[in-house]
């Protein structure tokens, strides 16, 4: 069973699912020439998919055209079910990054074919996650800053701020139609910037605050 931690706790939390929520940054959504969707768009990864700080991502011979996602990553702390907005922070128990790797090729010849697309988000290594950030050292999930280097280049970053669908109001939605429970982690959305990456590459990943403190991060390579 995977794991992750909160930072200064020594508990081991068992992951129950991981809840992904697309096409949540207006940019993002530009550069992929999608449409902007009325109500959340989310879908789900097996808890194989979970890579630790430091692990690798390996990639599948499959497909050709491997994406990275940079994200906020919200650690649920009990169960809830159509939970309101005003209440639903209180359901988080920290905060942290992710990063969502996206077989892209395999993706866009599900969607042309009106066919699920699992397989091009949820293979084994394609969900690196931090550890997490207490939610009481973050006062506010919108003020955040998520960032992402590949081979010490700044590829994605942006704030929190931007989110179309903000944590709250995914967690209320989300809840209507699937009860959330301790250990789930929730994927936000990534801003703009995706790209390819290849064997080799190594991604750094990092969730600041507003005044640039450094939350949480995560370092990953491929292979």
């Amino acid at each position: 069973m995977k794991t992750v931690k909160i930072k200064g706790s020594n508990d081991q939390i068992p992951v129950g699912k991981i809840v992904c929520v697309g096409q949540n940054y207006a940019a993002h959504i530009k550069e992929m020439k999608a449409e902007t969707p009325t109500s959340p768009v989310f879908f789900l990864k097996p808890t194989t998919a979970i890579v630790p700080s430091g692990g690798e991502v390996v990639l599948p011979s499959i497909s050709h055209d491997v994406h990275h996602e940079v994200e906020l990553t919200v650690l649920i702390g009990k169960e809830g079910k159509n939970i309101a907005p005003t209440s639903a922070l209180d359901y988080v128990a920290g905060y942290g990054v992710g990063l969502d790797m996206t077989l892209r090729d395999l993706q866009a010849e599900a969607k042309k074919k009106g066919l699920p697309w699992t397989l091009a988000k949820g293979f084994d290594t394609s969900a690196p996650l931090s550890d997490f950030v207490a939610s009481k050292q973050v006062m506010n999930p919108g003020t955040l800053t998520v960032q992402l280097k590949v081979n010490g280049v700044v590829r994605q970053q942006s704030g929190t701020h931007d989110l179309i669908f903000p944590v709250e109001k995914l967690i209320a939605y989300i809840s209507q139609f699937v009860t959330l429970e301790k250990g789930d982690v929730m994927f936000t959305g990534t801003p703009q910037g995706v790209a390819q990456v290849k064997s080799g590459d190594i991604l750094e990943a990092s969730l600041s605050d507003s005044s640039g403190t450094l939350l949480a991060s995560l370092s990953t390579h491929i292979r």
